[in-house]
């Protein structure tokens, strides 16, 4: 398809992305969200540009960790639990994608995906003199324990020999040294050196600053209601407010798209897996690079103008309460770790809805009904460290470029047509 006019549905860091690269592309560009530009979930989450996250979250050992969680009174992973046959639908998908085979299958999906986004990071961020606070210093799994360091030998074996991602790890008195906010007498540390990170909602912020001076348009407060269409094509876009005519279609509307599936004529399984973060002011002690405790789940991002703690999962619908156990989940977890684990004063207590798929995979392709609507969702816990890599393909399909990842893996059809 040749350069038109396309409009986005969503505002996120997916939108935003797929905004900038089919502005390059030559296409005139109408992005609209719900809500206002960068404020769902890619506005509080920890920043993580990670090349080493490429395991998705279903594997062998995620049914044993999510039991020993759910019996825990505040654990990291929760389930609210109610009589919901998409949530209850999406859980025994999710079990079935819990093989060996699976995980590895899903790490090749998202491996080159990863690897794409991270070097247009670095790429864009420099040629748009993005002001985002971007650091570039590698992330640290933490320890507790030697159990837990044993265990994870094995998981970086295989993150090495199968996508070449090996960790240094760092024993002892090794990672006290090299992250001196951590307390001492923990099991250890693996430390990813290819990783990144940013502050999101600067992020944003720039991104949008840059979408404006390119010439795109930036609609908010607007709800997407339909699509009319001409027999398998998309012709205009029905919100609360107006009808959009374009040439071509992007959803990108993250834990929302499961609403549209009759309209993409596709199952949408995306289940909202709320996450938390708190900002704050910087503690005396502030670690120098991010750090993830694997046992706890809890990540630290240390940015220029501030420190967040932030994850935990919670499977609760579209629940919108801000619940302090959760929060207060959070700070406990450092406290194990970290010599000064929380910041004055509080700048942000937040939560946001992630994109969970079953399989651990993004949602990246044209609708089975309309030819001309891509629908890019489903980026589950990595949407902002895969969102410039989504962002191209997506351009790429609409242009009719050569593709520069292999799309076959984040087909919307391997979840069965309506």
């Amino acid at each position: 398809m040749s350069a038109g006019s396309v409009v986005i549905l969503g505002a996120g860091v997916i939108g935003a992305w797929s905004a900038y690269f089919l502005n390059r592309a030559g296409w005139q560009v109408t992005i609209l969200d719900q809500g206002g530009f960068g404020k769902g979930c890619s506005h509080g989450n920890c920043g993580y540009v990670s090349p080493s996250h490429v395991l998705p979250i279903p594997g062998p050992k995620a049914v044993r960790t999510a039991i020993k969680a759910l019996l825990q009174p505040n654990g990291p992973f929760k389930i609210r639990f109610r009589l919901d046959p998409a949530l209850w639908g999406w859980m025994f998908r999710f079990l079935r994608r819990c093989t060996y085979g699976d995980m590895i299958r899903a790490g090749h999906a998202l491996h080159p995906l990863l690897q794409s986004s991270r070097a247009l990071y670095e790429q864009v961020i420099r040629e748009e003199k993005l002001d985002c606070e971007w650091q570039a210093r590698g992330l640290v799994l933490v320890f507790r324990t030697r159990h837990g360091m044993g265990e994870y030998a094995t998981t970086n074996k295989l993150l090495s020999e199968e996508y070449g991602v090996p960790a240094k790890r760092l024993d002892g008195e090794e990672l006290t040294a090299f992250e001196p906010a951590l307390k001492p007498g923990l099991g250890g540390g693996w430390f990813y050196e290819i990783d990144a990170h940013l502050r999101p909602d600067r992020f944003m912020a720039e991104m949008r600053r840059v979408l404006s001076e390119r010439g795109v348009t930036i609609l908010e407060g607007q709800t997407f209601r339909e699509f009319r269409r001409a027999g398998h094509r998309a012709e205009t876009a029905v919100t609360d407010r107006e009808e959009l005519r374009a040439d071509a279609f992007v959803v990108a509307t993250g834990a929302w798209t499961p609403r549209f599936e009759k309209q993409l004529g596709c199952s949408i399984s995306i289940e909202p897996g709320k996450g938390y973060s708190i900002t704050m002011g910087k503690p005396a002690r502030c670690p120098r690079v991010p750090l993830i405790f694997e046992e706890h789940r809890v990540a630290v991002t240390p940015l220029d103008s501030a420190y967040r703690l932030g994850s935990t999962m919670e499977f609760a619908g579209y629940d919108s309460t801000l619940r302090r156990d959760r929060l207060e989940l959070l700070k406990a977890g450092a406290a194990i770790y970290l010599h000064e684990p929380v910041g004055k004063p509080v700048l942000e207590e937040w939560f946001g809805w992630r994109p969970m798929t079953p399989d651990g995979v993004p949602i990246i392709g044209p609708s089975p009904l309309l030819g001309n609507v891509i629908i890019a969702a489903g980026h589950n816990m990595i949407g902002l460290a895969t969102g410039s890599g989504t962002g191209k393909l997506v351009a790429e399909m609409l242009s009719g470029e050569p593709l520069h990842l292999d799309p076959s893996p984040y087909g919307p059809a391997r979840f069965a047509s309506l």
